[in-house]
């Protein structure tokens, strides 16, 4: 049986919950419609997070992308709408939904929505200086 789009996101649990990592996916076939014309919206989308308890399960999360293509939404929109979705099904420390639509009319339309628990602050980031070997050889 072929797969059908769909409204439900499926989780698994973190195989981590005592550490923060991140997920970074890249949903490159993204598409609506748009609302004023019909006529097809394209975007690359960017999602990146840190789970707490669950993770999203990819096949639901490409099935609930599909189920866009033949709904009209305006770029801001479809977007907080994605992520408030993702955070219902998956309730993350942090997530980071950066959706970059195809150029329309001249214009290029990049929207980012983000989420955060309340409570939950990022570790420092660590900075790591690259090593440069330097060859003391005579020659």
């Amino acid at each position: 049986m072929p797969s059908q789009p769909s409204k439900e996101l499926e989780t698994f649990d973190s195989p981590h919950p005592e550490r923060d990592f991140h997920i970074h996916m890249e949903i490159p076939e993204f598409t609506c419609l748009c609302p004023k014309t019909g006529q097809p919206d394209f975007a690359t989308l960017y999602l990146d997070y840190i789970p707490d308890r669950k993770c999203v399960e990819l096949k639901s999360l490409k099935l609930y992308i599909w189920s866009y293509r033949n709904e009209g939404a305006f770029h801001e929109a479809v977007t907080n709408r994605i992520l408030d979705d993702l955070v219902k099904a998956t309730d993350p420390r942090f997530m980071r939904l950066t959706a970059k639509f195809f150029v329309r009319g001249g214009i290029f339309t990049n929207v980012v929505a983000e989420h955060r628990k309340p409570g939950w602050e990022p570790k420092p980031l660590v900075e790591l200086s690259r090593f440069e070997h330097q060859s003391n050889t005579r020659g």
